[in-house]
């Protein structure tokens, strides 16, 4: 107390002596000893409470006071405080003095002392706005008393206009900010004040000031949510990569979760800043171009599942994360209103599919309640009107052509009546369930029924249900030939289905979760080890193509002897599984001249006769075999797969033949199209009109890939849009030509681009090209490719503006959305067939412990002339690495947090190096997209990555040296974050 007191007498002393303001600057000093800190003895807090214990304020002591706040004896933040501690606002000659000076340093504030002194300013702040606050409620207040009230205005005006110069610098709203995070208790204390004050404003007659409290109140209330305010583009009406995104996932994974897609639509909208009319709008407009596009047959049944049943539930889920000013099903009428005018694009849709497509979208968006009744009605007589001028089809063309819309909308209730069938006991009525599969062969009911199954997230069910159909047909009983024909049947139609599943879908949808574990069931060992797939090499000497020679003897002389294929007591299972090396049995007795081409023609016709299933066996296990052959020893094998793929049409073929032999060509032909495109040979397959594999063999046979991959890039460059053939060509070429490669190349492709449009629009295609593989191709790109770009002086032209912006924002594009899915670990099942990259690449690249220099360390400081700050990270000072990451102990063993984490790494030692050039400008670009694309309080940004210390060097930057920024780029969540943000800010 003694120090205080102290004081208190110094300052009397002054008062006493009537000391100028400088000679009690010198003599204070005199009385305290050197190094003595102002602050800790609290001398502004000490001469205010002098300065006011009169009636009106002592203006000697106040001259004290702003004598010392303008040498800099005292911090902003102890005169706050002290100013915010006077709570007698009575005493209006006080209250107008204490406003007087703040207007000294208000506008103005910051600090250059330690990260503690900076978040003590942000605190003082805050407490000053809380003062300030309570100071206008209670002015506004004391206006009602219509004796007080002229007084009253003339203060509230004094303590608005203080308020509004407060709040009207964006680096104090940053500043209070950071304490509104700090201490939570006090900015409830705020926000009560805050009330008061907002209570009163009505009453207040003056608009002038009425105006003004209410802007008060509204920059008060903007603090917490400063970061999220982003503006939409609104220049521009296409946006490429939805586009592609859409007709991506259309074409390549109708059976996917809607869930993924919906996040990474949410995520394209973010980055993209795309209102939501126009967001949805192309949504459609995708769907439709796929619905137009789309190969005859499968393809386009699949397009129109996509798009009349899985859309709608993705609308219903994206309803949840668009919170906007107006309603989600508003949006969805606007966007329909854009869509009426798009008329070519209808048309041909509706000629396409001989329906008018539009009103069926729109009243199965009304049924999810994306859209009101009234503005249903009101879009169908649009469109309705204004399809009299459509061209049509001439009427007799048009009465053969079944719409799928409609076919599909029906098919999707029906999925649901053949699951509830299947549930039932198949040995009470084993005919009835028979006559259900018969009915579900025909036509085009199969793919009907699997698309629709595919688009609500049905077929995995639907594969369990044939799967345990298949498993029934083990069992045997005492059984006559009708039993037996059925029995045989069953497994016939559930094996054929579940392959064309297998193929049509892929072999991850059939997965068996019912069986007690560890036991496989029949149709997956068999499809696993046993059915050739794109890009699956099957091995003809396996053991599951060798089973138990006495079953194989008994197949081969059954299928040798008898006039036509037994079905009583049959084990189908069994045979399936013997078939492949009965086969090599009848190959290798042909080759040596034991059996005659009559004798192999009786047996093919024997083993295809009945049951389509052992056809597809064979056939599956001479697809192997001839791939080890010699090209003059393959004769024999594939006349063998040409008479198994001929069908047979005599008298006593079982039921539904037919129709099982549509399905067994389609999956034979699926089979073989690899080997026949090898062996250059040529099986005939019963045709059924359509084209069954649209996207097989793309690649013209003669042309470079690298070349193919320039012209197919340049081509969908030059229409601004990705179609669904290019896709699949970009798959093949990634396939192919691998992920380096893939990316490398057309990173390269962007580089090229001089105008800023075209490297705009070159963005936004590669982005959805890279969702092709998003997690493989980021790592890459920011792992490889931008490190050696970067630290190679001789690269560095290449990242000039607007190339090298571009590149910047594909970056920072991939890495977000990468983080993000990455996270939540979605990856669809068609990317999970890839091959990964093993972690160990990135391993070796970022060794783990940091004994050893990594190799992009050795890159760094190759080019550096101060090698020794680079060569390894533990010559680092591990303040100048730490990072918000290593707070929340993200776990590095993941090699997407490695990528990031070396990557911050890498562009810190860039904005720290003594060499300037285009590689910092880059960096630069880099961060300014990383805020652009920031989520509103996500801990989990790629910005975690970031070394606090880059912070410092960042604002040096002009265009990042703004307190929003700074806000944006640190992660507040963590004290550490919340120093670094204010000393920053404080300093700007």
């Amino acid at each position: 107390m003694m120090k205080v007191v102290n004081l208190k007498q110094a300052i009397l002393q002054a008062w006493k002596e009537r000391w100028s303001d400088y000679q009690w600057a010198i003599n204070i000093k005199k009385f305290f000893p050197k190094g003595t800190t102002w602050d800790i003895l609290n001398l502004a807090e000490a001469l205010l409470e002098q300065a006011m214990i009169g009636p009106s304020p002592n203006p000697l002591l106040l001259s004290y006071l702003k004598y010392a706040i303008s040498s800099q004896m005292v911090s902003y933040s102890t005169v706050l405080m002290a100013i915010s501690k006077f709570d007698d606002f009575s005493r209006d000659l006080c209250i107008q003095s204490l406003l007087e000076i703040m207007d000294m340093f208000c506008d103005r504030l910051s600090c250059r002392g330690k990260a503690e002194e900076c978040i003590g300013l942000c605190r003082a702040l805050m407490s000053a706005l809380n003062w300030m606050l309570r100071c206008a409620a209670f002015y506004a207040e004391k206006m009602k008393e219509p004796l007080e009230q002229e007084a009253a205005e003339s203060q509230l005006e004094m303590c608005l206009e203080r308020l509004l110069k407060v709040l009207g610098s964006t680096k104090n709203r940053a500043l209070i900010h950071i304490a509104k995070l700090e201490e939570a208790p006090s900015w409830g204390a705020v926000e009560q004040s805050l009330a008061k004050l907002g209570d009163s404003v009505g009453h207040i007659g003056n608009n002038v000031l009425r105006n003004q409290a209410e802007e008060c109140v509204g920059l008060v209330r903007s603090i917490p949510t400063m970061l999220s305010a982003h503006s939409e583009q609104l220049n521009k009406t296409g946006f490429p990569t939805v586009h592609a995104v859409v007709l991506l996932e259309g074409t390549m994974n109708l059976t996917g979760e809607p869930q993924p897609l919906v996040e990474q639509l949410m995520m394209v909208k973010r980055m993209q800043r795309i209102p939501s009319p126009l967001f949805i709008l192309e949504i459609w407009k995708a769907c439709f171009v796929g619905l137009i596009e789309s190969p005859e047959g499968t393809d386009e049944l699949k397009w129109t599942a996509f798009t009349f049943l899985k859309i709608p539930q993705v609308l219903v889920k994206l309803k949840k994360y668009i919170q906007g000013e107006k309603d989600f099903t508003e949006d969805v009428n606007c966007a329909f209103e854009f869509l009426l005018k798009l008329t070519p694009l209808l048309d041909k849709a509706d000629q396409r599919c001989n329906c008018d497509c539009t009103s069926l979208l729109v009243q199965e968006c009304s049924k999810q309640g994306l859209l009101s009744e009234d503005n249903m009605n009101n879009l169908v007589d649009k469109r309705t009107a204004d399809r009299e001028n459509a061209p049509r089809l001439k009427s007799a063309e048009n009465a053969n052509i079944q719409p799928n819309p409609g076919l599909i909308l029906r098919a999707e209730p029906t999925v649901t009546n053949i699951l509830k069938t299947m549930d039932s006991d198949h040995s009470k009525s084993p005919e009835g369930l028979l006559g259900v599969l018969g009915h579900m062969l025909s036509g085009k009911s199969l793919d009907l029924l699997l698309a629709a199954a595919a688009a609500t997230g049905k077929l995995k069910s639907f594969a369990q249900k044939f799967i345990k159909l298949n498993e029934f047909t083990k069992q045997i009983n005492v059984e006559g030939s009708k039993a037996a024909s059925v029995r045989a049947l069953l497994f016939d139609i559930s094996f054929l289905m579940l392959c064309h599943v297998a193929q049509t879908y892929g072999s991850e949808v059939i997965v068996w979760e019912a069986g007690p574990p560890g036991e496989v069931p029949f149709f997956e060992t068999w499809m696993q080890t046993c059915m050739p797939e794109e890009g699956k090499i099957l091995n003809p000497e396996h053991p599951c193509f060798r089973p138990d020679s006495t079953k194989v003897e008994s197949l081969v002389a059954l299928l040798n002897n008898s006039s036509e294929m037994k079905l009583v007591q049959m084990k189908w299972q069994e045979a399936c599984l013997s078939i492949s090396a009965a086969i090599l049995e009848i190959l290798n007795a042909w080759e040596n001249g034991v059996l005659t081409f009559e004798s192999v023609q009786k047996i093919t016709d024997n083993i295809k006769g009945k049951v389509c299933s052992m056809a597809v066996c064979a056939v599956a296990w001479l697809v192997a075999h001839v791939r080890m052959l010699g090209l003059d020893e393959r004769e024999k094998s594939l006349q063998m797969i040409r008479q198994l793929a001929t069908p047979l049409f005599g008298e006593n073929t079982l039921q539904f033949y037919s129709e099982r032999v549509v399905i067994m060509s389609s999956i034979l032909e699926h089979m073989c199209a690899d080997v026949l495109q090898q062996t250059a040979a040529q099986v005939k397959f019963p045709s059924t009109g359509v084209d069954t594999m649209p996207y097989w063999n793309l690649l013209p046979a003669k042309k470079p890939i690298k070349e193919v991959l320039t012209s197919v890039f340049s081509k969908v460059l030059e229409k601004g849009w990705v179609d669904s053939r290019s896709i699949h060509i970009f798959d093949t070429l990634l396939h192919m030509g691998g992920v380096y490669w893939f990316c490398n190349n057309l990173v390269k492709e962007l580089l090229k681009e001089t105008r800023k449009e075209h490297a705009m629009r070159a963005v936004e295609l590669l982005y959805s090209i890279f969702c092709l593989d998003m997690q493989q191709l980021t790592l890459t790109l920011l792992g490889h490719i931008l490190p050696n770009l970067l630290t190679d002086s001789s690269k560095w032209h290449m990242l000039m503006d607007p190339p090298g912006k571009a590149l910047a924002k594909l970056s920072v594009w991939c890495a977000s959305s990468s983080y993000s899915s990455h996270n939540k670990g979605q990856a669809s099942a068609w990317q999970r067939k890839r091959h990964r990259e093993d972690i160990e690449d990135y391993i070796s690249l970022f060794p783990l412990d940091d004994t050893q220099p990594s190799k992009l360390m050795r890159l760094l400081s190759s080019n550096e002339e101060d090698t020794s700050i680079l060569s390894s990270p533990t010559d680092r000072t591990m303040s100048s690495s730490l990072s918000a990451s290593q707070l929340h102990t993200v776990s590095m063993r993941d090699p997407l947090n490695r990528v990031l984490a070396n990557l911050f790494l890498l562009i810190s030692s860039i904005l720290g190096a003594k060499t300037a050039g285009t590689h910092t400008q880059f960096v630069q670009w880099f961060m300014e997209e990383c805020v652009e694309c920031l989520e509103q309080g996500s801990r989990g940004s790629i910005l975690q990555f970031m070394p606090f210390t880059m912070v410092s060097e960042l604002v040096k930057a002009p265009t990042m040296s703004s307190p929003r920024i700074v806000l944006a780029i640190t992660d507040l969540s963590l004290p550490l974050g919340r120093r670094v943000a204010a000393k920053a800010i404080a300093a700007l």
